[in-house]
């Protein structure tokens, strides 16, 4: 039986070191966040960096909770196909989302062309990664028990889902229906 309704909150396990590090950096690789460390232009000392970081291994850190599991890489390792993402969908996303991503009765429809438009590939993925917690919505190991989703399943999902994607997404009504609906020209105010 899936478990859509448990709520899995996703764990920090970031390595000793590597946090204090790259808060240092001038600009965080791959993004634009700016680093934190006056040593690199921002504003925190290295020991507000090391308390911040203390803190939040000591709030939300689960020492462990990963241990035994191949962690989705944050980044894609490989192209995805939309073919097997379909597949991968079914098993571990259809019992909840329903058929074809439109909603189901545990959770909400996630091939909705505006929801697309707006999330990124990146963001799909973070989302398939993480769960969202706050909803029931499992992470990558908690819809079929004892079987978590690999990195490439999990690649060929938002591969899926990003082929869901409509060119002129947020239009409910084709411009045909729109046109019956418009004031004729010498009707319009000027």
């Amino acid at each position: 039986m899936p478990r859509c309704t448990q709520k899995i909150a996703p764990a920090v396990t970031v390595p000793k070191g590597v946090a204090e590090q790259q808060s240092r950096w001038p600009i965080l690789p791959g993004t634009t966040m700016p680093a934190f460390g006056q040593s690199s232009g921002g504003m925190l000392t290295d020991a507000q960096i090391d308390v911040i970081t203390k803190e939040i291994r000591s709030r939300w850190s689960k020492q462990g909770i990963l241990e035994a599991a191949t962690v989705p890489s944050y980044a894609p390792k490989s192209a995805g196909d939309a073919q097997r993402g379909e597949v991968a969908y079914k098993t571990f996303c259809e019992s909840c989302h329903g058929p074809n991503g439109g909603g189901g009765n545990k959770g909400s429809a996630i091939t909705n062309d505006s929801f697309l438009a707006l999330v990124s590939d990146q963001g799909l993925r973070t989302i398939v990664i993480t769960g969202r917690p706050e909803l029931g919505a499992p992470d990558w190991r908690g819809n079929v028990p004892g079987r978590p989703m690999s990195d490439q399943e999990v690649t060929d999902v938002v591969a899926w889902l990003a082929s869901q994607r409509v060119q002129n997404p947020g239009q409910p009504y084709s411009a045909s229906n729109y046109t019956e609906y418009q004031e004729p020209q010498d009707v319009r105010r000027k």
